[in-house]
This record gives C-alpha cells, sequence and structure tokens, in this order.
C-alpha cells in the first residue's frame, strides 16, 4: 500500500513538471503573438498615416496596393487574436485525458494528451491533441488493451498502456484518476456532482463511448436522436457540430450551419458550448421565425407557446381537433389531393381577343399543362409569355406594357383565386369541413393553421430552399408535426441532426413519434440514448413513477430522495416555497427553478414571492436568457434547461390530471439536479401516488 502510495505521488510529481512545462511553452508563444500584434498594429497605423500624409502624391497603384497590405495585416491580425483565444483556454485547462499507445508497427509508446485545442512545440511536436483528433477518439471508445483508430482512411492499431484522467483548472492539477474503463465512473461523479450553471457546459472530458459514436458519426444524411430527459443529447449535438467543423474544415464553416431551437432563453443557454470548443457561435432561429420569413410578414398568428398555454388552461375538445388533424400525415395526403383537384378543375381556358387578334382558349389550357412542373399559381407568368411570343410569331405584333398586365390579369381570372389565403379556407369547403378552421379575433391565424397553410403556399407558388445551409440541428423534434418536417425537408435539402425525446412532448396533440419523423426523413440514422446523467439515481427513479412507459438508465450517483408535501392551504404552501427556497440559498447550489404548469400560475407565484425573495427571476415567452438564483418559469419553457434544485408548487389532482398534464409533470421534475421538491394544497394528483 506504501508502495503504491509512493508511485502515485512520484507519477503526480511527474504530470505536474510536464504541465509546468506545457505552460511555459504556452507563455512563450502567446509572448510571440503579443508581440506580432502589437507590431502589425504599430505598421498599420504608419501606413495609414503614411497613406494620408502623402495622399496627394501617390498613384492609384501605389494606393491600392498599400491598402491591400493593410488589410492584409488586418486578417493576419484577426488570425492572431483567435489563436490567442486558444492559448489563454490552454492555459485555463490545457488537457484532461492522457493515454500511452504503442502502436503495432513502432516499438515505441507515445503519451497522448488530449484536450480542447491542439498545441504543439517549436519542433511541431504534439504535445496536446484535440479532442476531435482521430488518434483521441481512444480515449473515449477503448479500456486498457488492444486499441485501434482511422486515420487518411488507414487504420492503426496497437495497445493502451496507460489512460489517466485530470482535472486542471486555471492552470493548477486539482486531481490525476489512473482509470482502465473508457470514462472512469469516479471523474464523470465529481463532473455530475459540480453546481449548474446559467449556461450550458462543454463535456469533453466526460463524453461516454455511445455518445462518442454519435459525435463522429461523418456518413449520415440525416440523423435522429432519441435522448431520454438529462442524456445530454443538445450538448452531444453541439459536440457534433464542433467535430464536423474541424474534420470538414475546408468544405463547412459555423456561417454555413442552422440550429433551429424552441425559445430564445434555450438558445442563450446553449450558446457557450461552442465557443468553449474553439469555434464561433451557429445562427440559430425558431420555425415561427422561418414562417414569418417565408410569409414575408404579411400574416399574423398565434404562437406555439400561446396555443400550449392556451390546452393547458382549459380543455377544448373542438380545438384539440383540429390541432390533431392539421399536424397528421393525413393534412397533407388530403391537401395534396385538394391541389390535384384545382390542378384539374380550377383553371377554366376562354378565348381571348387582343387588338382583335384571337387567342383561343385551347392555346392557353394547352399552354397551361405543359407547365405541370412548375407550381400552379407561378404558372400564369409563363402562359403569359408563351402568348406574347405566339401572337408576335403569328401576328407579329408585340404585346407591351399596359396590355401585357391586362392579359396576365385576364389569364389569372380563369382560375378561382390567386390569393393563397383564400385557397386554404377554400380547403376546408371542399373537404366538407369548415369547422375545422377558425380565424381568431384581429384575422389572427390559429398557430396549427401556419404550416399547413405555409404547406399550401410551397405547393401552389413553390418556396426557394435555403441553399446556403448545409448541416440543420433541430432540437425538440418531438414538438413539431409531420406537417412541419414535410416542410423544412423541402426548405433545407442538407445533412441534418434531429434531436429530442418523445416522451417530453409539451403538446401531444401535434407531436411526433419515431415512425411519423422517419417517414418523412426515410434515409435517416437513427441512434438512442437511454441514459440519464442529469439527475440523482433518486430523482431518476422517481420521474420513471410519473412517466411509466419511458425507458431510461438511471446513473448511480446517490442524493436526497424528492420529497411531497401536501399542506392544508395556500398560505401554508407559499411559506413552504419560500423555506425552501430559503435553504436554497444557504446550500453550495447555484440555481433553484421554481416550475409551474402555466404561465398565468408563474405570474401569481411570482408577484407572491418578489418582495421576500431579492434574486427572483420570471421566465415568459418574451425572456431571452436564463439568468442565474432562483427562476419561476413553466414546465413548457424550462424544457432543455437544468437546475441544482427543482420546487414544482400546485401538484394537486385538479391541476394534474390530463395526458397533457402528465407530460408537464414529467419535464419538470426531470430539470433537478440534485434536489426535487413538489408541493400541493390537500388533494395530491393522481400521478404521484
Amino acid at each position: 500500500m506504501i508502495k503504491n502510495e509512493t508511485n502515485k505521488k512520484m507519477e503526480e510529481q511527474k504530470e505536474k513538471i510536464y504541465l509546468s512545462n506545457l505552460t511555459q511553452k504556452v507563455h512563450l508563444v502567446l509572448s510571440d503573438i503579443n508581440d506580432s500584434i502589437n507590431l502589425k498594429q504599430t505598421e498599420i497605423v504608419e501606413m495609414n498615416r503614411h497613406m494620408q500624409e502623402f495622399k496627394t502624391d501617390m498613384d492609384h497603384l501605389e494606393k491600392n496596393a498599400l491598402r491591400e497590405t493593410i488589410n492584409n495585416y488586418a486578417i493576419q491580425g484577426d488570425h492572431h487574436l483567435e489563436k490567442r483565444k486558444r492559448l489563454f483556454r490552454l492555459l485555463d485547462v490545457p488537457y484532461f485525458g492522457r493515454i500511452d499507445f504503442k502502436a503495432q508497427e513502432v516499438n515505441k509508446t507515445t503519451p497522448i494528451y488530449v484536450g480542447v485545442h491542439n498545441f504543439q512545440d517549436d519542433e511541431g511536436k504534439n504535445l496536446v491533441y484535440d479532442w476531435r483528433a482521430p488518434i483521441s477518439s481512444m480515449f473515449y471508445d477503448y479500456e486498457l488493451g488492444e486499441a485501434t483508430y482511422e486515420s487518411n482512411g488507414c487504420v492503426v492499431s496497437g495497445d493502451i498502456l496507460l489512460k489517466r484522467q485530470f482535472r486542471i483548472r486555471k492552470g493548477e492539477m486539482q486531481y490525476m484518476i489512473d482509470s482502465d474503463v473508457t470514462i472512469q465512473d469516479d471523474v464523470l461523479q465529481k463532473e455530475l456532482n459540480q453546481a449548474s450553471s446559467s449556461k450550458m457546459k462543454n463535456i469533453v472530458a466526460t463524453i461516454q463511448r455511445e455518445q462518442n459514436a454519435i459525435i463522429r458519426n461523418e456518413e449520415a444524411e440525416n440523423l435522429i436522436i432519441q435522448g431520454v430527459a438529462g442524456s445530454g443529447k443538445t450538448s452531444i449535438a453541439l459536440h457534433r457540430i464542433a467535430f464536423l467543423l474541424y474534420k470538414f474544415k475546408n468544405t463547412i464553416s459555423s456561417t454555413d450551419m442552422l440550429i433551429i431551437s424552441p425559445n430564445k432563453v434555450f438558445a442563450s443557454y446553449i450558446s457557450n458550448v461552442l465557443p468553449e470548443l474553439g469555434e464561433e457561435t451557429i445562427e440559430e432561429t425558431s420555425l415561427e421565425e422561418i414562417a414569418l420569413t417565408l410569409f414575408e410578414h404579411n400574416i399574423v398568428f398565434q404562437s406555439f407557446f400561446d396555443q400550449v398555454s392556451e390546452l393547458l388552461e382549459k380543455e377544448d375538445v373542438k380545438l384539440i381537433e383540429r390541432i390533431r388533424f392539421k399536424s397528421s400525415l393525413d393534412l397533407l395526403k388530403k391537401m395534396d389531393e385538394y391541389v390535384l383537384y384545382l390542378e384539374n378543375t380550377g383553371f377554366v381556358a376562354t378565348d381571348l381577343n387582343i387588338k382583335r387578334k384571337l387567342i383561343p382558349g385551347w392555346f392557353i389550357e394547352e399552354t397551361f399543362r405543359k407547365y405541370k412542373r412548375v407550381p400552379l399559381l407561378a404558372r400564369f407568368n409563363e402562359v403569359v409569355r408563351d402568348i406574347v411570343s405566339n401572337v408576335w410569331i403569328q401576328y407579329q405584333y408585340e404585346i407591351a406594357g399596359k396590355e401585357r398586365t391586362e392579359l396576365r390579369t385576364a389569364v389569372r381570372k380563369m382560375f378561382p383565386s390567386t390569393n393563397i389565403k383564400t385557397l386554404y379556407k377554400g380547403f376546408y369547403e371542399w373537404l366538407g369541413r369548415t369547422d375545422l378552421f377558425k380565424i381568431r379575433k384581429g384575422n389572427c391565424y390559429e398557430y396549427s393553421d401556419v404550416y399547413p397553410l405555409l404547406y399550401l403556399k410551397m405547393k401552389m407558388e413553390g418556396l426557394k430552399p435555403f441553399l446556403k445551409v448545409k448541416h440543420l440541428v433541430i432540437d425538440e423534434m418531438q414538438d413539431y408535426s409531420a406537417v412541419q418536417y414535410r416542410i423544412l425537408n423541402s426548405l433545407f435539402p442538407c445533412k441534418k441532426t434531429i434531436l429530442g425525446d418523445i416522451n417530453q412532448s409539451v403538446n401531444p396533440f401535434s407531436s411526433s413519434n419515431m415512425d411519423t419523423i422517419r417517414s418523412v426523413f426515410q434515409n435517416a440514422t437513427c441512434m438512442s440514448m437511454l441514459r440519464s446523467y442529469r439527475s440523482t439515481y433518486e430523482i431518476t427513479q422517481f420521474t420513471k413513477k410519473i412517466s411509466q412507459k419511458v425507458e431510461v438508465e438511471a446513473i448511480e450517483r446517490h442524493g436526497e430522495e424528492p420529497v411531497v408535501s401536501v399542506v392544508n392551504n395556500d398560505t401554508e404552501e407559499l411559506l413552504l416555497v419560500k423555506e425552501l427556497v430559503s435553504c436554497f440559498k444557504k446550500s453550495k447550489h447555484n440555481s433553484c427553478g421554481i416550475i409551474c404548469k402555466t404561465q398565468q400560475q408563474a405570474d401569481r407565484l411570482y408577484l407572491a414571492l418578489r418582495d421576500d425573495i431579492g434574486d427572483l427571476n420570471l421566465l415568459n415567452a418574451l425572456s431571452v436568457a436564463l439568468g442565474s438564483g432562483v427562476v419561476i418559469t413553466t414546465a413548457h419553457l424550462a424544457k432543455g434547461l437544468e437546475f441544482d434544485e427543482v420546487i414544482v408548487p400546485f401538484c394537486t389532482e385538479r391541476n394534474y390530471s390530463t395526458e397533457t398534464d402528465q407530460q408537464m409533470l414529467y419535464v419538470a421534475c426531470t430539470r433537478a439536479m440534485h434536489v426535487l421538491n413538489l408541493t400541493a394544497v390537500r388533494n395530491l394528483t393522481p400521478l404521484l401516488t
């Protein structure tokens, strides 16, 4: 035992020396870069001064040459600034793992230190390997013993003789652990026991083997990730983006990627991950913003947040029926039939006379049919163009100006309407179900109408695809309908990473299951993540009882049992919530989420607590960031977020009873990392009993 302790201390000392030497080398490179940046800045200032001073004496070529030099110096300066950022990260956390690898072809053991960024010495020797490098994959995929990795199309085989993990912060080694498994449980436990923050953190030091397989999947055209609550699916998707940017840096950049996220709070929460990994943040949008853009802001519609709020506050059977139908594959089938009906019967061609020059109806009809591959409402211009050409050939007469405008109007009148809103209303008349279409006050469309209307627009007018996007990430896949997926697949003909949890839908009447998603993306690769890392074993077991159909593997990280408290009246419940918040503030934890079912409940509770709780934050549909401390929010807005402690109030039979309520309660409870408390007045919901 004493010998082992002595050996361990000797190894720790060697590692500290390696860390110290590496840090010194990083400082030297930083010093050179700072000198270079300062020199370039001085030279740019001097060249600008020279240009101003002698601008009358310099010819055009001299000025252009000087401007080009200044521009090149500025580009070099930007490159140095980016490199300096990476070096500062290296000074904080230079690496987190080491493997000693002995390749079969070489009788030499090579220590491979794995970190967020690559770092070489003056001779080009790798002192730290980027976690995305092919050789680094062995750190995640193998135990001690035989191992392989692929590089430049060749498979390199050998043996891992040592695997070691570190926690280094601010350049100081806090601990070192030798392990003989892929990721030592001790290290994972230490990281998972850390308190949360207002931003999602990178997980490069604790990526698991099954997660690594998802991250490094290069072949999938459409990768669908079904992950249980707390499995890290969003984080894995972001690490996958970082890997693809590294692997294909010559053909794709951060400006070629797009994330569709559920709301601004979530977008802010994940915004830190890619910069931590040395990549630029990629553009983020929502499906609602895409719809507004495609409708050119000429339509007013209800938001998804408002639709969910309405469903939670009252059970409207008619509304549910409308949502179910307009989210289904059956709607797509019926709408395709409607477009075919309009194609076959809608256009009624008649004879036209222009300056006593006859344009027979049969010719107009034939021309219209000739362009059957063009969207129906986009054909009229083609028909007019052919008529103009034919009149010129037959009569040597040019139709131009006002006459051409009148001709276009006459051709369009041969079709019932060119207004997409009118045609959409006509769809329900054709279907014989006018009860399924309802316009709200202020000529506002229901949320469930937005994407069927957009689908009809796509079929009738055509929509230009977003060809600039080379990789699309769709988060919270369960909350998008078949109609929305059909539109997305047409708008984005690129590779996609689609992720979510079919057990966490906030609107089960419009949600998609795996079969629906696969039916749209038929060439998809599907991967599952069943292990939850967020919550303690006790919390995970508790949430499994709320939604018993969920298959989830709880990690063996133990903590307090969730507590369900039933009190006598509203006043007692409010006092209990205050007491729980007071206990949180005395703990080592950073964040506490008070998660309600509806926004109305969250608003009322915020008003009741804000005078007694200083750093209380309220999230609503307009919020753009999470903030720290105590946060009051809804299960809808809390999706994808996590808190050290969670309080779920109002867990009564009246408040949580339906299938939708069950989903909301499950989402709320699965946000908790370490502590979960639930409160109710008198009648506890059966979902918890």
